[in-house]
């Protein structure tokens, strides 16, 4: 398993698959081909389709010249090493190739070339799962999320220190900016309305929540600065139930980060073993993972057994089997605003219920991860964010 680092990265949204991994593919190619007369790019698959709404050739031309660079949307291809796939080309002042690469975007940020495997370097955990991670943990008797420090290098608490303090300052830039999200959809931020409900009612602090999650996403939607956790696209889940327990519990920030620890284990069981990638497995590996982790942070936060943390995780997984990745118009706005609060709440609940009835558990996190990555890979491809089924189709923009 990789490090923390890959699955927590401070970007700009609206999508980690979309904007910050291409963004990073470009920038690997301009300093392998830095003195080339022009630049083509050419994206596939779901990068082809959702594209335009996901911002993917703004994050491209921010880094590459935008005066030398061609963007290709090409919808055509099929058989492709995944659905989040593109080709640079550099390109000579007579026209000539001078070298082209191709890479993959499998989700929250992280890149591939096609045909590279990943370097053994960047593997620093020796576990290939959760039940070889809970083993360990029993038997040095440490807590989930206290087993990161033991392998992750010099500096990660403070990266996770920056971590927090980024998903914060999402989270306050949310809360009071009005107005309406870019694009043709014309959506109302509805952060700032949930929160004053909140404060002037005071009776659910679901609303509470709620309004965290939105702040997050809407920021996200806007291209504003989040944090993959495990991506862009589901970035309003985990720090909506940290910062509200937090708040309601006066917990540390030593607190909050064992939590986001413990949370990212569980994310990188999945992000290793399946795919946090709408495009290749549906929302269920986005929104899905998301809750998971928040429900593994409840547990870290509450001191919980790693029995009841694995029952938390998988029940908040199970329960989002099959859920379909369909973004109306491309936009990281309609159904995935929404899906943030109602994950984050979903999160609270399975812990809550992993809690009560901790011990009876049949079905292992393992075994979950393992069926949502099969049911990811049998979703039609109009449901692995090609806006080409479900809302996508059925709603139309004005």
């Amino acid at each position: 398993m990789q490090s923390l680092r890959e699955l927590y990265k401070i970007g700009r949204g609206p999508s980690s698959s979309h904007t910050m991994g291409p963004e990073r593919a470009a920038r690997d190619f301009l300093m392998r081909y830095p003195t080339a007369a022009k630049y083509r790019v050419v994206l596939f698959g779901s990068l082809a389709r959702t594209g335009k709404g996901h911002l993917t050739d703004w994050a491209l031309l921010s880094v590459l010249p935008s005066d030398r660079t061609q963007v290709i949307f090409d919808t055509d291809r099929g058989e492709l090493p995944h659905p989040n796939t593109l080709a640079i080309t550099a390109l000579g002042a007579d026209g000539g190739v001078m070298g082209s690469v191709t890479y993959l975007s499998v989700g929250g940020g992280t890149i591939r070339e096609e045909g590279v495997p990943v370097p053994p370097a960047q593997e620093i955990y020796p576990f290939r799962n959760f039940s070889e991670i809970r083993a360990y943990c029993e038997r040095e008797g440490i807590g989930l999320g206290n087993l990161p420090f033991r392998y992750e290098s010099v500096g990660f608490e403070q990266y996770l220190a920056s971590v927090w303090t980024s998903m914060k300052e999402t989270v306050e830039r949310g809360l009071f900016r009005e107005g309406l999200l870019p694009g043709e959809l014309h959506i109302e931020r509805k952060a700032p309305t949930l929160y004053r409900s909140f404060y002037r009612e005071r009776q659910d602090d679901k609303r509470l929540i709620c309004s965290y999650a939105y702040a997050t996403a809407e920021e996200n939607a806007s291209g504003g600065v989040v944090v993959t956790a495990p991506t862009c696209g589901a970035s309003g889940v985990l720090p909506a139930v940290l910062l509200y327990l937090q708040n309601k519990h006066s917990l540390s920030d030593e607190t909050i980060l064992h939590a986001l620890a413990a949370a990212g284990m569980v994310g990188n069981v999945v992000k290793t073993n399946a795919s946090v990638s709408g495009a290749e497995a549906g929302c269920q590996a986005e929104i899905g993972t998301a809750t998971s982790m928040a429900a593994a942070a409840v547990c870290a936060v509450f001191g919980r057994s790693l029995e009841t943390t694995e029952y938390a995780a998988e029940i908040a997984l199970e329960h989002q089997l099959g859920l379909t990745c369909d973004p109306v118009g491309g936009y990281v706005q309609i159904p995935c605003i929404e899906r943030n609060a109602v994950a984050a709440l979903r999160a609270l609940d399975s812990a809550d219920l992993a809690d009560v009835l901790s011990g009876t558990r049949k079905i292992s996190f393992d075994l979950i991860v393992r069926t949502m990555y099969e049911t990811g890979k049998d979703l039609d491809a109009r449901y692995r964010e090609t806006s080409e089924g479900g809302l996508a189709s059925g709603y139309k923009i004005c």
